[in-house]
């Protein structure tokens, strides 16, 4: 990120600040993702240019793989000011504010281009709820799409009764009305739970993550589409009086530092999750697409909660006729202008190999 630095280094200059007789700041953030992954790489870089772009005034301590905070306590620690930053998924605090699980309903995005449409609605609602808790949004970034590890095969809704599934957010609340047992675990503990059998199955990040932890290797069967989170987003934020206490140059550097990770992290993923699905499948992952009961079964459990939930509140309510509305539109000239193009083409590339 050479121009990043360049032009923070210009930034700098132009300020009359010298971050070399600057006081030293340091802020310790948590990440609930391993070394290994691409989260983590992301902001151990933002946290590299940020140091070489104020030479090393402002330092920012990764604490990776919850070893410092445990996710669904990052963002208390950052409102509380423990850490002064973190990254986390903020629709693990949609029993806080409705708005913070917008990203997490089931069967409402569909991929990375939705994730954005629906993200650019929710951000000026995401940031007024965070703005209320003393906390700032510097970026978000959509999740890759997922698959569902299972150690046995799932031919049809009866075999999700009394599954133990490693899943968070409403997706969990929609299966739990077939039977699933949700189970919330760290990702650092997923792995070791299937090997163990502590629970029958599991989703994480994406296929270049995925194979990283070997899941393959304990939970052969790979289900897709991802429908119960196909438009997370990962959110890193700051805490209001920190931020404030920055030199507004240092608070120029952070916000390019942070959109430079943003847009590199959502480009990477594009380009190594197809590969990594195909090692995964070589490597001992059988793919499955969930048998269309299965999923007739998954997007009517849906419907009934998000139904429950528009009886309860008449903004959800007109939200959700708003969304409807307009993903009917969507989906029709979707399939028109791109997926039958798309299949083409892919029928023509599966007759080139």
């Amino acid at each position: 990120m050479k121009n990043f630095v360049r032009a923070c280094a210009v930034l700098l200059a132009a300020s009359g600040i010298s971050s070399a007789a600057s006081a030293q700041t340091k802020w310790d953030m948590p990440t609930p993702y391993p070394d290994g992954n691409f989260h983590t790489r992301n902001i151990m870089q933002f946290a590299a240019d940020v140091d070489k772009a104020t030479n090393g005034s402002l330092k920012i301590a990764i604490h990776s793989a919850g070893s410092l905070i445990k996710h669904a306590e990052i963002k208390r620690s950052v409102r509380q000011g423990t850490t002064p930053i973190g990254e986390m998924l903020e629709s693990l605090s949609s029993n806080e504010a409705a708005v913070y699980g917008l990203d997490s309903v089931p069967f409402l995005a569909t991929g990375y281009d939705a994730s954005r449409k629906l993200y650019a609605a929710q951000k000026p609602y995401l940031e007024k709820q965070l703005a209320s808790e003393g906390l700032m949004l510097l970026y978000s970034v959509p999740w890759p799409p997922q698959g569902l590890y299972a150690k046995r095969e799932i031919k049809s809704v009866d075999d999700l009764k009394g599954l133990k599934f490693r899943i968070a957010g409403m997706g969990g609340h929609v299966l739990a009305r077939l039977g699933i047992v949700p189970q919330q675990l760290a990702g650092g503990d997923v792995y070791s739970a299937l090997e163990k059998g502590s629970i029958d199955a599991a989703e994480f990040v994406g296929p270049y993550d995925d194979e990283k932890l070997g899941f393959q290797k304990v939970a052969k069967y790979y289900y897709f589409p991802g429908w119960w989170e196909g438009g997370a987003m990962l959110h890193m934020i700051v805490n209001d009086e920190k931020w404030a206490s920055l030199p507004k140059q240092y608070q120029a550097i952070v916000n390019q530092a942070a959109s430079a990770a943003g847009a590199w992290m959502l480009e990477k993923y594009d380009s190594v999750n197809p590969a990594a699905l195909k090692r995964l499948i070589a490597n001992g992952a059988e793919l499955k697409a969930f048998p269309q009961p299965v999923l007739e079964a998954c997007y009517n459990a849906t419907q009934d909660h998000l139904n429950e939930l528009a009886a309860k509140s008449d903004l959800f309510k007109r939200t959700k006729e708003s969304h409807d509305a307009y993903m009917k539109e969507l989906l029709f000239y979707t399939q028109i202008a791109e997926n039958f193009y798309d299949n083409y083409l892919l029928s023509k590339m599966r007759n080139k190999t």
